[in-house]
């Protein structure tokens, strides 16, 4: 591991902050044997408190200066907090009392304090033949030749043959109270790190419960899409290593055979002399397994809860609102009833459809070159009058639109020929110009391309002029809607 990495792990770890705390001996003891030892999954507030009240006492008592003054709640709600992260307080299904459980760093930081402690005996056979055992199942596991599994298949029925006849023939070897002990202390190990694992495992569904959870509380598209991400979410945890390994796990432990096998294998183990007992807790470790894993389910199965109550709460607002909606246009028309004439106006853009087949088009013309000779170019007089360049046209456009205003008072539309008719132009083509450049919110200007109209004025030298454009028509804008009209 680098140093950045360490250095990160040792500030966000709450492992390493309980082993750095000044209490860590007082909270390790107390939680390792409750949540670890007993193997505790769950534990109601009132029940915690009273036994961190006992063993408050207990340590006070054999120490007159009080090294522990808070209160047994106190301790429990700052371990609980976000900041320190050893306990998890909630609230279980039906429950109106706060319940407590540990953490997966209380599992690691009570598996390195037991780490340390110096072991009179370290089996390492054990160790050895498991590593062999794995190497063999992953060998041959994954070998697609069917010979060489045949092959590896009859080395095996070879070597249980030939035990069966030592067997029979009287020579049978019992395994010695050390390897016993060895094969013992392995299970032990493994069956605890099993159940510490159990406990990662369900935190890590826990927080893809909570992820789901802030996820569908800020949801603003569609269902459909929510629920696609879910599956989708949901099947990238079932799918994973993790996903893989645990489900085959409960599988493997759900059957009924493998726990009469299980519980005849543990009976017989710890009545072994070289045993002695062994530990009380690895008698029904199956049935801890058990436990373990069936809270994790179960909070795997909040995840199916909690997006059928949003898709129900969804559809139920939904219901709403189109009934909302509905009882507001039955209000509104009833309003309405008792009126005569109601303001109510609508608008449609035609009353058929315009049919513009492909081939009426005009075909693309290629405009023609002109060919352009500046061989013969001469030189101009350079004594000329150059104020006719600066004398612009330039025409009011307010004028117009009032014409346009006040015609519009009278009908809905008027066309720009009749405009015209009623009054001629007077500053010819520019003002043609900006009849049809005017733009006004109270009129729209409309350009019908199918119809042609001619517009006639005279200018300025007295010669008649007439323009040929389509028909221009400015029609009244729609009032907005309670505006006036």
């Amino acid at each position: 591991m680098e140093h950045d990495e360490i250095e990160d792990v040792r500030r966000g770890s709450s492992a390493w902050r309980l082993l750095r705390a000044d209490n860590a001996a007082f909270v390790l003891s107390f939680l390792g044997r409750v949540f670890v030892d007993e193997n505790t999954r769950s534990i109601s507030s009132t029940e915690l408190v009273s036994r961190l009240d006992d063993e408050l006492y207990a340590l006070n008592q054999a120490n007159e200066n009080a090294r522990y003054p808070r209160s047994a709640k106190a301790y429990l709600d700052d371990w609980a907090s976000p900041e320190v992260g050893w306990l998890r307080k909630y609230y279980p299904l039906g429950a109106d009392e706060p319940h407590f459980d540990a953490t997966p760093a209380v599992e690691k930081a009570v598996g390195w304090v037991q780490s340390l402690r110096s072991r009179s005996f370290i089996g390492t056979e054990s160790r050895l033949n498991t590593i062999f055992e794995l190497l063999r199942q992953m060998a041959f596991g994954s070998e697609a030749d069917p010979d060489v599994r045949v092959a590896e298949l009859e080395r095996r029925r070879q070597e249980i043959d030939e035990e069966i006849a030592r067997v029979r023939g009287g020579d049978v070897q019992v395994m010695d109270p050390s390897a016993q002990r060895d094969r013992y202390q392995q299970f032990t190990a493994t069956a605890t790190e099993l159940l510490a694992d159990f406990r990662e495992v369900e935190t890590n569904f826990r927080a893809l419960d909570r992820e789901l959870r802030e996820r569908i509380t800020g949801w603003e598209g569609s269902k459909g899409e929510l629920v696609e991400e879910v599956v989708g979410s949901r099947s990238a945890i079932t799918e994973s290593d993790q996903g893989r390994s645990f489900h085959a796990f409960y599988d493997f432990l759900l059957s009924q055979e493998r726990q009469a096998e299980l519980s005849d294998l543990l009976e017989r183990i710890h009545s072994l002399d070289a045993i002695d007992g062994g530990d009380r807790r690895m008698r029904g470790i199956h049935y801890s397994w058990l436990d373990a894993s069936e809270r994790t389910q179960a909070t795997v199965r909040l995840l199916s809860e909690q997006l059928r109550r949003f898709l129900d709460d969804q559809v139920w607002l939904e219901n709403r609102r189109v009934m909302d909606i509905l009882r507001g246009i039955e209000t509104h028309a009833l309003g309405l009833r008792e009126e005569r004439n109601p303001a109510i106006r609508t608008e449609i853009d035609g009353v058929a459809p315009t049919v513009r087949l492909p081939m009426e088009r005009p075909l693309y013309r290629p405009q023609a070159k002109m060919a352009l000779d500046s061989m013969d170019i001469v030189a101009g007089a350079e004594d000329f009058d150059a104020s006719l360049l600066f004398e612009q046209v330039y025409v009011d456009p307010q004028p117009l639109t009032r014409r346009i205003r006040q015609s519009l008072q009278r009908e809905p539309q008027v066309g720009l020929g009749r405009l015209i008719e009623e009054h001629p132009l007077e500053q010819g083509l520019a003002e043609l110009v900006t009849y049809l450049a005017l733009e006004d919110p109270q009129f729209s200007v409309v350009f019908d391309d199918l119809h042609i109209d001619q517009v006639a004025w005279r200018d300025e030298s007295g010669r008649d002029r007439v323009a040929r454009l389509p028909r221009v028509t400015f029609a009244r804008a729609p009032s907005p809607v309670g505006g006036p009209r």
